[in-house]
């Protein structure tokens, strides 16, 4: 094996990613602070013991693992940043009030999320915490939309689902461990076969209402449908009635809506709402979010919580404007062509002093040149 070999799913950013990844991060970092949203930059390694907030067997697997030779304790490479932010708003900033929190920075997997992920997703996301109303959970769509739409993303959707409809039938089914586990990614992967066998034994009613959470996906129509096929429980009541109040809100924004209610998230932290927002032209969903009100509960605080995150660097096919042409400089110790860089710069030129420049590697348009005693930006 050659030793510039990347394992896979790891690869470099180049510097036309690269600017285009770090002119969004800037840009949405600034459009956060507009909502009142304050950043936070939680470190890229911690004990395993915070980065699991659940006994959250998806995330344990994403995550790598190494011994702290300083105190002999486990430590992971975060996976996922929102454990973080949940410690840090639990049992660091402690407030009593909502809070908005964001953050950006790399995560670490073991294994990528599908065939054209990568392992080390450049996150950024937004998250409330303290508030359970519905009016979170649509200020944090709208933002993530706004998000994405200031990227250059169009031609967008979102798909809605709640956790908490699977939730329902497999507590009155009395389903734990390992049976669960099998049901709930059965149903995410829509597998009816296997969930027909895991149901057999349950009264008709649990029994239909799963596997009609299979088949539900599509318009508001939807909605009406899982209430006259799921089982009369209040949790699942209280689901629809707010996936049906969630959609008023996110309507009368103009975001479109559709609902998959065998929609579950990859991690287990989420406890309710779960949404992706897809857009033409993207294979995979372009943000996720959801709600995961018992997130900091580890930490000593069970604050209400729901978030967004996206992967910049799944944006990067969006059409992105190319590099300001720049103004090629001689080197030297004049000073008056020392000023005339400095001036040049102070203008927002991209200036870049001839140390062995190959042209065709660089994308100048124009050279500064010394013509009758006076330094001159001159077109090339």
């Amino acid at each position: 094996m050659r030793n510039w070999i990347l394992p896979e799913y790891i690869s470099d950013v180049l510097p036309a990613e690269a600017r285009q990844i770090e002119s969004m991060r800037r840009n949405m970092l600034d459009l956060f602070s507009l909502y009142g949203y304050e950043q936070v930059e939680p470190p890229l390694v911690e004990y395993v013991e915070s980065l699991l907030t659940q006994q959250d067997a998806a995330l344990d697997l994403k995550t790598f693992k190494l011994v702290d030779e300083l105190s002999g304790r486990q430590m992971g490479l975060r996976a996922d940043i929102t454990p973080q932010v949940a410690r840090i708003d639990s049992h660091i900033l402690n407030r009593q009030g909502v809070t908005r929190l964001c953050y950006t920075g790399s995560v670490l997997c073991t294994r990528p999320d599908g065939l054209l992920s990568t392992r080390q997703p450049r996150q950024i996301g937004a998250e409330i915490y303290g508030c359970a109303d519905l009016a979170a959970d649509v200020e944090i769509i709208e933002l993530m939309f706004a998000s994405l739409a200031q990227a250059g993303v169009s031609d967008m959707s979102l798909e809605v689902g709640h956790i908490g409809l699977f939730n329902a039938i497999a507590d009155a089914a009395h389903w734990q461990g390992e049976l669960r586990q099998s049901a709930f990614n059965a149903l995410k992967q829509k597998d009816v076969p296997t969930l027909k066998t895991l149901a057999a034994s349950l009264a008709s009613e649990l029994q239909q209402g799963l596997l009609a959470l299979a088949s539900s996906y599509g318009d508001l129509s939807v909605l009406a449908q899982a209430r006259a096929q799921l089982p009369a429980l209040p949790e699942i009541a209280a689901a629809l009635d707010g996936l049906q109040q969630l959609h008023a809100a996110l309507t009368a924004r103009g975001i479109a809506v559709r609902f998959d209610l065998a929609e579950l998230p990859g991690s287990y932290y989420h406890t309710g709402l779960v949404f992706n927002a897809y857009a033409k032209g993207f294979t995979n969903a372009v943000a996720r979010g959801g709600r995961y009100d018992s997130v900091g509960e580890k930490f000593g605080r069970s604050r209400p919580a729901t978030g967004f995150s996206i992967d910049l660097r799944g944006l990067t096919s969006v059409p992105f404007p190319g590099k300001k042409a720049a103004v090629l400089a001689p080197k030297g110790e004049d000073a008056a062509l020392l000023d005339a860089i400095r001036a040049l710069r102070a203008q927002g030129e991209i200036v870049i002093v001839d140390l062995g420049v190959v042209q065709s590697e660089v994308h100048a348009d124009r050279a500064l040149q010394q013509k009758e005693g006076v330094w001159q930006v001159i077109s090339l």
